[in-house]
């Protein structure tokens, strides 16, 4: 999204926490996502990015989303994404990883109840 005015295109507003790298450092910073659209989003966090700068953003439910500052201003600023995103997945809820040994796509299979005792049925 070089030179392109995407004000118009449409975010969702939010809150979330999210991990950012800078390119060529491994520190991880903890920022927060403003709002978040297919093409990118404004953080927010005590971070010295520059204009054009590469970066990584860990995106819940999405994982790490490569981009680059496309301004900046005080403590908030804007990264471009490399690639789009679905940012609706990253309003969904948190799930857990099935338990080990069980299928994510398979429930267990649980025992079937006992059949009742005829003898203790009620006739109508």
């Amino acid at each position: 999204m070089n030179n392109v005015d995407t004000r118009q295109v449409n975010r969702d507003s939010l809150f979330l926490l999210a991990q950012l790298r800078i390119d060529g450092s491994e520190e991880l910073y903890r920022v927060k996502v403003r709002n978040l659209s297919a093409g990118g989003m404004m953080a927010e966090g005590h971070v010295l990015v520059e204009r054009g700068q590469l970066v990584a953003v860990e995106l819940r439910n999405i994982g790490w989303v490569k981009g680059s500052v496309a301004w900046k201003q005080d403590e908030r600023f804007g990264i471009a994404f490399v690639a789009e995103i679905d940012p609706a997945r990253a309003r969904a809820p948190v799930t857990s990883p099935p338990p080990a040994g069980v299928s994510a796509v398979h429930k267990p299979i649980l025992p079937s109840p006992p059949a009742p005792d005829a003898s203790r049925l009620r006739k109508i």
